[in-house]
């Protein structure tokens, strides 16, 4: 019966140490608990290089004259706004003051 439990023994000792063996020459990850790990995901190659030359770059952020003609706009659309009554309070007549000057 002794006999049966020591070639048991032997046999998994003999397994581990082929397994630790072969994680080391084939440059496995050894997982003998078997619990998740992020090993399997962290070894694929990282794909924001490809998705980032996917996309043609964008020249509009880049140009003076197309950011200036943006500006321009926007400044005449204030202004539009502006004289019809719908643009921005002026510093301290917003919402947030009405609410802090009808709390006093």
């Amino acid at each position: 019966m002794s006999g049966v439990g020591l070639r048991r023994l032997l046999e998994t000792a003999v397994t581990q140490g082929v397994t630790e063996a072969r994680a080391r020459i084939f440059g496995h990850v050894l997982n003998p608990t078997g619990q998740r790990s992020p090993h399997k995901l962290l070894r694929k190659k990282l794909i924001g290089e490809k998705v980032s030359q996917w996309y043609p770059h964008d020249i509009t952020k880049d140009d003076p004259l197309i950011m200036a003609a943006r500006e321009q706009e926007r400044l005449s659309k204030l202004e539009m706004l502006k004289r019809r009554g719908k643009g921005p309070p002026k510093k301290g007549q917003g919402k947030g003051a009405a609410k802090r000057n009808k709390g006093k």
